[in-house]
């Protein structure tokens, strides 16, 4: 787990290097335990290491070819790296570590990237410059896992993990005002763009391949889509995923360093506990408290700890010490995703007993854990047996119905029912809170995000299960779950692993039916089952919480002093971004009901960091001003 850098610039050796080091200097929260560069005539690539497998020199990054005509820089774990490895000898390779990274670069050499990749399980990304051939190569993982951006333009192409790292070497241009409208909509940047235009975000599953100013991309593995004709029984996706969690919770042990895990208490995480017991790990979990909070699942997870017998610590948020400069240090763009603070700081206390963490991240996901999953499939199965006129008759209908109070709720279901994915994309309040209080300023009046421009047809309504999945998968799962985990664990040097996230449970989960998955109209049935046989039925049947942090309470009361940022003067006003004078008075209505929207929770992350990112005094050199790459 690392920061990863590099800067392919043609005939500009000198500069690449000075562009390189200042990205490797950026990345160093990612890599505090080492850090390397290496240079060829037109390519520098750069690396800070945080060491997890063969803590010696033999693992340092860049890594080189025998020859030193191909280099390699990675940040993630190849899980399967001792089995590839095996593969490899038996071919003839001779290894001089014992790392992941030496498979990486002597599988590229033996098999070529596209085979290479394929035999790949873990969460990864990289870049390989391969000088005889002038060409770099970027990939990411699967689903996402770790970050690769980059910046291309001129016949040059800058990289980081980071967009902090790209930026701080003078890539990218000005602050995209789309972003900045997907921020108040949805709370986090999307993974079609980024903050500044001319940064682009590697997709997960692709390979970029840039050769001579060219840039092609493919993607090189997809999920699974549902199986209908399935004749798996619950009974056997239950034995299966028991069988399947055990496999990724064991490849996911090794380490050359001490390990924990993130215990809440729900189901996922104390699955992942249950595992590390069953294969005898030395299990450490630990778990944030919101003292005094409804939110709060501390209680809930020191009695799983006390039935799984596991050692157990709670780590107390912090009630009136809170600065919102460790959420913009640790996140290249405004991120004001609530759960982000409370992954900050679980993160900062297990890094003074662990390296490495293990999550429960990616059950809700791919076993449909999510209440609006359901709401999808029963809408999907009403709108399967209703004629297509149903669609005009209920947009007349649902007129002399109220849009609020008990009714809204059904009034929500027949128009996802009738009205499919485009429906649902409408239905949560982001822009339309600031549109209704005429908040937004000149440089986003008028603007739209496409997702609310989704027609809405009943075609989709009877699709809009997989509508809603592929949809989560690619705006919410990788633009604002991933993130999240590697942006906190990362800034404390942490490695993030998540067995729910392996890539063979993904592809056994996705094809299962909803009958299946949904068994017994339960929300994530299938490890549910599991959690009742293995860990008890209290756990397997407690209601879902939800790791986060109360802001809208807290910005109320104990952290009322930072909200005042938005009372006046504000830089979003200055700049254009939202009208002078129309935050009075909903900060006002906000005290009063001592309850602050989540909509001026994502105006305050964006203000603090707009200070902390000043647009640059002078632009830099055209040839690191860079337009995206259109995919």
């Amino acid at each position: 787990m690392c920061g990863i850098a590099g800067h392919v610039a043609p005939g500009q050796p000198q500069a690449a290097e000075r562009t390189v080091a200042t990205m490797v200097d950026a990345l160093a929260r990612r890599g505090p335990d080492s850090q390397g560069i290496e240079s060829w005539p037109d390519a520098v690539l750069g690396h800070r290491r945080l060491a997890i497998l063969d803590l010696s020199d033999a693992g340092r990054q860049p890594m080189l070819s025998s020859d030193g005509q191909v280099g390699l820089v990675f940040n993630g774990c190849i899980y399967n790296f001792q089995e590839l490895r095996g593969e490899l000898e038996r071919r003839g390779h001779r290894f001089r570590s014992n790392c992941d990274t030496e498979v990486l670069l002597r599988g590229y050499q033996e098999w070529g990237i596209d085979a290479l990749t394929a035999r790949l399980r873990g969460m990864f990304a990289f870049a390989i410059w391969d000088q005889p051939r002038r060409r770099l190569t970027l990939v990411r993982d699967r689903l996402g896992v770790k970050p690769l951006i980059y910046c291309a333009r001129h016949r040059e192409i800058g990289f980081a993990s980071t967009i902090a790292a790209l930026r701080s070497a003078g890539f990218g241009g000005e602050i995209d005002p789309q972003a900045v409208l997907e921020v108040l909509e949805f709370g986090y940047v999307t993974e079609d763009r980024a903050i500044y235009e001319g940064i682009s975000k590697l997709p997960p599953a692709t390979i970029l391949e840039w050769s001579d100013g060219r840039i092609e991309q493919r993607r090189y593995w997809s999920l699974p889509e549902i199986d209908e004709s399935s004749r798996v029984t619950f009974e056997e996706a239950v034995e299966e995923t028991e069988r399947l969690l055990l496999e990724s919770v064991r490849l996911r042990l090794i380490s050359d360093v001490p390990i924990g895990a993130l215990l809440s208490g729900g189901v996922d995480s104390a699955l992942v506990c249950w595992a590390m017991r069953e294969l005898n790990a030395d299990v450490r979990a630990f778990t944030v408290r919101a003292s005094g909070d409804p939110s709060d699942e501390s209680a809930d997870a020191a009695h799983t700890a006390r039935t799984l017998g596991i050692s157990h610590e709670i780590i107390d948020m912090p009630d009136a010490d809170f600065s919102l400069d460790e959420l913009i240090g640790a996140y290249g763009e405004p991120f004001p995703c609530q759960s982000a603070q409370a992954m900050l700081w679980v993160s900062r206390s297990v890094k003074l007993r662990a390296t490495v963490l293990l999550t429960g991240d990616g059950g809700d996901d791919v076993y449909l854990g999510y209440p609006d999953f359901r709401n999808a499939w029963l809408a999907q199965r009403l709108a399967q047996r209703l004629p297509a006129a149903t669609r005009a008759a209920w947009c007349v209908a649902r007129k002399l119905l109220p849009d609020a109070g008990p009714a809204r709720r059904l009034t929500n279901f027949l128009n996802y029912a009738t009205g499919g994915l485009g429906e649902r994309l409408r239905a949560h309040d982001g822009l339309p809170y600031f549109e209704r209080r005429s908040i937004l300023g000149e440089k986003l009046a008028g603007r739209q995000v496409p997702q609310r421009q989704v027609p809405a047809s009943m075609e989709s309504a009877r699709r809009l299960l997989s509508d809603t999945l592929a949809y989560h998968r690619e705006v919410h799962f990788t633009s604002e779950f991933m993130p999240k985990v590697d942006g906190a664990t990362m800034y404390y040097g942490l490695e993030a692993r998540a067995p729910l996230l392996d890539q063979k449970i993904w592809e056994f989960a996705a094809a299962l039916p909803p009958e299946v998955r949904f068994h017994g109209n339960r929300l994530k049935a299938i490890l549910r089952e599991i959690a009742r046989r293995r860990v008890g039925p209290e756990v397997a049947f407690r209601k879902k919480q939800g790791f986060t942090v109360p802001v809208e309470r807290w910005l109320a009361d104990r952290w009322s002093a930072v909200l005042g940022r938005l009372a006046e003067g504000t830089i979003l006003e200055r700049d254009g971004w939202v009208r002078p004078g129309s935050l009075r008075e909903p900060l006002r209505e906000a005290l009063a009901a001592r309850w602050v929207p989540v909509q001026l929770w994502r105006l305050l992350v964006l203000e603090h960091w707009m200070e902390k990112n000043p647009p640059r005094v002078h632009q830099a050199s055209p040839h690191f001003s860079a337009s995206p790459v259109r995919r």
